[in-house]
């Protein structure tokens, strides 16, 4: 007998981003602590977090066969309550390489791939099925979550709880909501019209996902930087509170989050690309906004902005590399996942060492010219949205 709610696909398809991301979203307002009591600068910091980019690397590059062979449910029930554990025993780290090694041992970058690829995919199954855009909805759920776990978190972390006890506290409530959401989940089956090649192992990018991988760049690099540098740019630049530091982190989510549940009607009416270009532009200005702040308000601001201009880019790319027919859409969404995902892992811990040396603005000051990269190469998106009608 399987335990869990009865939940529409695409219902539960929102529900699995939501309780993965908020898994996720414990962390980041915790950052702040954590260097402190590791006694580290932020490079040392940034070091230590590449364990989960060095882990997702390599379960997004050779995940693939084997999370078919143990099947997509049992996985999912599986790491995303292992992703929790990983957290918390991450949080015991006395040091930069031992952060590094428990983030990828334990093994939270390793956990998270698997989850990446099957999220993912079945909400371009569910897409297909229903003959509509839920891609969009389905990351903008993933925001959510980030947005309730950071003002949890940030509430917590003024309250002077230890990050420790709190992340322990996380996998109870983790593992609980895994099984009432997810507990009935059964893949959907695979979009019809593509490749029937045998996914093999390592999904090496082609050109057009490379292209892809481009347009989603700054996006990913400033997500990341918002979730880990936020918080510690509030604190070490206007000298804020514990709340206050980790609420930009949970403010940027939810303007993330409320972009990408409005933005598919907006896909639709006017075209992936164009809206891309229109939030590209008010990322880049955000940017602007965080690198030249005067004030915490002024800040805020910024973050609220790259909220808004990071919504849409990855979830876009992630349709348009599911739906070429050149490979199996398992491929094509592992490949942009293993490049774009590790970006948004990777990039931002080695933004640590830039903020050690030129200051914590320049962490986000890096983005400005990734943005304009973007602008330059999101045409690749296209110019049709997906049809309204369901496929025979």
């Amino acid at each position: 007998m399987r335990f869990g709610l009865e939940l529409p696909p695409h219902i539960r398809v929102f529900g699995g981003f939501l309780v993965y991301s908020f898994c996720m979203g414990s962390l980041p307002p915790r950052l702040p602590d954590i260097q402190r009591a590791m006694g580290v600068e932020e490079g040392g910091l940034g070091f230590g977090l590449i364990g989960a980019a060095v882990g997702t690397l390599i379960s997004l590059s050779f995940a693939g066969p084997l999370l078919e062979r143990i099947g997509y449910r049992r996985a999912l029930l599986t790491l995303i309550p292992l992703l929790s554990v990983g957290y918390a025993s991450a949080s015991f780290a006395t040091g930069p390489l031992a952060l590094f090694l428990l983030l990828l041992l334990l093994p939270v970058g390793l956990v998270i791939g698997g989850i990446e690829i099957i999220l993912n995919l079945e909400a371009d199954r569910v897409e297909h099925q229903l003959g509509r855009r839920i891609m969009n909805r389905s990351h903008a759920f993933w925001s959510f979550g980030m947005f309730s776990a950071g003002l949890l978190s940030a509430g917590i972390a003024q309250a002077g709880l230890s990050p420790q006890l709190h992340l322990l506290g996380m996998i109870p409530i983790v593992s609980l909501a895994v099984m009432l959401i997810l507990g009935r989940f059964e893949p959907a089956p695979a979009r019809t019209g593509g490749s029937t090649e045998e996914n093999k192992g390592f999904a090496f990018p082609t050109l057009p996902i490379l292209i892809l991988v481009v347009v989603t760049l700054s996006a990913m690099i400033m997500e990341g930087a918002f979730l880990d540098w936020s918080a510690i740019y509030m604190r070490d630049v206007f000298f804020v509170d514990p709340f206050l530091a980790g609420f930009a982190v949970a403010l940027a989510a939810f303007t993330q989050a409320a972009t990408r549940f409005f933005a598919d009607r907006f896909v639709e009416r006017f075209s992936p690309v164009s809206v891309a270009r229109v939030l590209l532009s008010v990322l880049g200005l955000g940017t602007l906004l965080v690198f030249f702040a005067s004030s915490a308000a002024m800040a805020l601001v910024g973050f609220a902005l790259i909220g808004v201009g990071t919504s849409v880019l990855f979830p876009l790319a992630m349709s348009a590399a599911a739906q070429r027919t050149d490979r199996p859409a398992a491929a094509n969404v592992a490949s942009l996942a293993q490049i774009s995902f590790v970006a948004f892992l990777l990039g931002p811990p080695l933004l640590g060492f830039v903020a050690e040396h030129f200051g914590i603005r320049w962490s986000f000051g890096f983005g400005i010219p990734l943005v304009i990269l973007s602008l330059v190469f999101a045409g690749a998106l296209g110019r049709k949205p997906i049809p309204h009608e369901v496929p025979a």
